[in-house]
């Protein structure tokens, strides 16, 4: 990342994604109440687990001063399939998504969120750090954590990290044999990742990737590139484009920092994100095809309604195999054709 784009990006979240009383060792309760009209989803996916949230963090291996933590369902007996979550660039407080972490673990999973430095750093440490603490959990954690079904889930810098981290535990690790997916989130260039890696993913690995409408930080066509190429059926992979909606009173915002704590949740955190990692855990982990219909529909009823209200109906996310770019790259402070990526070209 040049200092000029680094600059610029972590001002970006410095102004508007950081975290209110973020504390790493005493993660914050998610109040109950969604902002919006629209309540969370009573029952099926993307509803609330009965599980209680139960901690355990430990010191980061390669950044100083900082924990590593560990959610998981308090009342499970023996080792969960667990999530590794990679944040974005700036997000390194563990309540900037609590809600997502905490969403997971109530439904009987682990999630292991680590964080890494912005500044003073290249991003090989970066993506070191976020491996070192994800093999330090599986080490130290036996009894809560299950290798056998693993998933990757990133946003922005780890959206696009999370390809890469994910080969590594795949193939050189062997993580997931029982179950493995990804779901990136508003993917951001992706390093740690030959084209002999996109191709050598396991064949039971399962891909959701998203990108918003609103988002002018990463270009869409960074997801898009990763999408097309990686070794991952159409049958078992998604390409999600969420979209913006007006009610008389709310609106719903489909941009970057979709889903965070931050400003609070909205049904937007449960219906677009919540709802189909939640699917794909299902799928992937138990094989379950209903949860199929949710997460890789293929643009099913099923996957792409969104929820009403008094008869207003929020924009069906946009489902296909074969994404296309939507708008200019100007529209982004990170480029495609950046000769920071180190995919330029491929590049569409």
């Amino acid at each position: 990342m040049s200092k000029k784009y680094a600059f610029s990006f972590l001002l970006f979240l410095m102004l508007g994604a950081c975290s209110k009383h973020a504390d790493n060792d005493h993660p914050a309760e998610i109040d109950d109440d969604l902002l919006g009209p629209i309540s969370r989803p009573e029952a099926g996916y993307g509803s609330d687990g009965s599980y209680t949230v139960a901690t355990q963090s430990f010191a980061s291996p390669t950044y100083n001063g900082k924990q590593v933590t560990v959610f998981y369902p308090k009342e499970a007996t023996g080792p969960r399939p667990v999530i590794f979550y990679s944040h974005p660039y700036g997000g390194e407080e563990v309540n900037y998504n609590l809600g997502l972490y905490q969403f997971i673990a109530k439904k009987g999973f682990v999630i292991v969120f680590a964080p890494y430095p912005t500044t003073g750093v290249d991003i090989d440490f970066r993506y070191n750090t976020l491996w070192q603490s994800f093999k330090k959990a599986v080490q130290d954690y036996p009894n809560i954590i299950d290798t056998k079904k693993v998933g990757f889930v990133g946003h922005s810098f780890g959206g696009g990290a999370s390809f890469g981290l994910a080969a590594k535990a795949f193939v050189e690790e062997g993580w997931g044999q029982d179950g493995r997916f990804i779901f990136s989130m508003a993917q951001w260039y992706s390093y740690w990742l030959t084209d002999a890696q996109l191709k050598g993913f396991p064949s039971n690995t399962k891909l959701v990737t998203q990108v918003y409408d609103d988002d002018e930080t990463n270009d869409h066509r960074l997801a898009i590139d990763i999408f097309k190429n990686i070794n991952i059926a159409n049958a078992e992979k998604d390409f999600i484009l969420v979209k913006p909606s007006t009610l008389p009173n709310y609106a719903y915002t489909a941009d970057h920092s979709l889903p965070s704590t931050r400003n609070g949740i909205d049904a937007y955190d449960y219906y677009a994100v919540y709802r189909i990692i939640d699917a794909l855990i299902d799928y992937s982990f138990n094989g379950n095809v209903q949860a199929k219909d949710v997460c890789l529909g293929n643009g099913s009823l099923a996957q792409k309604t969104m929820p009403s209200y008094h008869g207003v109906a929020l924009q069906p996310l946009l489902v296909t195999d074969n994404p296309t770019a939507q708008y200019p790259q100007t529209k982004y402070l990170f480029k495609c054709t950046s000769l920071d990526n180190p995919r330029l070209g491929s590049c569409q």
